[in-house]
């Protein structure tokens, strides 16, 4: 599988993961200390071929996506699932202990923010399907994130990615029904 567009990751672990599972090109940020050498290569990237945001599954994942969306507008993303993250037998977590086949999930399944933040999900409807407090409510946000392909957030953070990424309610229940089916067989 050959992507078009410039991955960035984390560190060259990552870069040597996503070359096991797909022929691409990647610029690495070394971690969450994205300096300005490696945004400017980031922007120049994005205006040749487009760039693929696919960080880890953690806090300080987010963060570089969140400071290299700040930085380049229009960057796609791709979201690995937690579970898919983490190391055999470790607690280690990163793209760099995904599968080729987890790997090439994620970039098959990219979205691209929109600078528009609407949806027709309330945060009611967050309430009411048990995202946003109760004693599953995190594990719900976990099992949506990876059915929507958009990764895990807080409760705080679901609806604006749920609106960034222009979930439509349609997909939204789908998602959620399955998942509270899922519990019932639990």
């Amino acid at each position: 599988m050959k992507i078009k567009e410039v991955i960035v990751v984390e560190g060259r672990d990552d870069t040597v993961n996503v070359h096991r599972a797909v022929d691409a090109d990647t610029i690495e940020t070394n971690g969450s200390a994205v300096n300005h050498t490696v945004l400017e290569q980031i922007k120049h990237a994005q205006e040749k071929r487009g760039v693929i945001i696919f960080t880890d599954p953690d806090y300080p994942g987010e963060r570089i996506r969140h400071i290299i969306t700040q930085a380049v507008p229009g960057c796609k993303h791709a979201f690995l699932p937690r579970k898919e993250a983490l190391a055999k037998g470790k607690g280690s977590l990163g793209v760099e202990h995904a599968s080729p086949e987890a790997v090439r999930e994620a970039l098959q399944s990219v979205y691209e923010m929109t600078e528009t933040y609407e949806t027709d999900i309330t945060r009611e409807d967050l309430v009411i399907f048990g995202l946003n407090g109760g004693a599953k409510a995190k594990d719900r946000r976990q099992k949506l994130g990876s059915k929507l392909k958009i990764g895990y957030t807080n409760g705080k953070q679901l609806y604006k990615r749920l609106s960034m990424f222009e979930i439509t309610r349609g997909e939204f229940i789908k998602a959620m029904d399955e998942i509270l089916q899922e519990e019932i067989v639990e």
